[in-house]
């Protein structure tokens, strides 16, 4: 089981990697792939073996058009992944918007709530986060598209209502993590405009995680399907990186921690790329 540190964001010396690992039937890339148990438990230990950080949980997909995932059947799914992995040597989140899904997880041996909707969806997240005393992933979302939206400025303010809801709530500064949220409620244009302007988010004094793995914003480009987008989501997770985040979300996990290994070496032998 991971010694679980509070502080283990800041004081991180390198990037961390997050594998997803969805428990679902239908996420738009891996979907049915580890929803049994088992085979969830296998691929757990297939990512902490390639070098993963944490393992991120999921039991609803988040994919434009999917069906919506009630809290009874959402905790059936992951809670008994949940009881398989909490004694692997990592570090475990539960993607969630659910405040009870969240609680029960926390319980069941998450560390992390990565909730998609910035504690906004669910009015009782951010008291169940604080309940808990673990870290919080905060990402922007939208319900709709606006290509005439100014898409920083609609960050910042969805931030700020994030981190504010944070800490009334009482969740330490220090636990508190932004997502810019790429893919979600955003155009192609909107998500190369994030990606490029990451570097402003740093005002806000939180560690960033970005999670572009194989979304469309990487398809469009390159005109390929989910499987075939490793080679783009690299490039995607390198500028990232070196525009400030410091945990990258991912499927494939061995490229990812060799990537890190290439940046950190860039930092540290040929000078702070920032």
């Amino acid at each position: 089981m991971a010694e679980f540190d509070h502080g283990f964001l800041e004081s991180s010396q390198r990037p961390l990697v997050m594998g997803i690992l969805n428990v679902t039937p239908d996420s738009f890339s891996d979907g049915g792939q580890f929803d049994a148990p088992a085979m969830a438990l296998a691929h757990a230990r297939e990512m902490i073996a390639e070098g993963a950080d944490i393992i991120d949980v999921g039991g609803e997909s988040t994919r434009p058009g999917a069906t919506i995932v009630q809290e009874h059947d959402e905790l059936e799914r992951v809670l008994p992944v949940l009881e398989l992995i909490k004694e692997l040597p990592v570090l475990i989140s539960i993607d969630t918007y659910k405040a009870c899904v969240a609680a029960e997880a926390c319980k069941a041996g998450a560390h992390i709530v990565n909730d998609v909707w910035g504690l906004q969806k669910d009015p009782e997240m951010a008291g169940a986060v604080a309940d808990a005393g673990v870290p919080v992933i905060m990402m922007h979302n939208r319900t709709e598209v606006d290509e005439k939206l100014d898409i920083m400025s609609d960050i910042d303010r969805f931030f700020e209502k994030s981190l504010r809801l944070a800490s009334d709530a009482g969740i330490p500064e220090e636990l508190q993590v932004l997502d810019p949220g790429f893919g979600f409620g955003k155009t192609l244009q909107q998500n190369y405009q994030v990606l490029s302007r990451l570097t402003e988010l740093q005002k806000f004094g939180c560690p960033i995680l970005a999670g572009a793995s194989r979304k469309r914003m990487i398809g469009h480009v390159l005109n390929n399907e989910a499987q075939e987008r490793m080679a783009g989501t690299l490039a995607v997770h390198t500028l990232a990186l070196q525009n400030g985040a410091q945990i990258l979300r991912v499927h494939d996990v061995k490229p990812h921690v060799d990537a890190v290994r290439i940046f950190q070496a860039m930092k540290e032998l040929g000078g702070d790329l920032r």
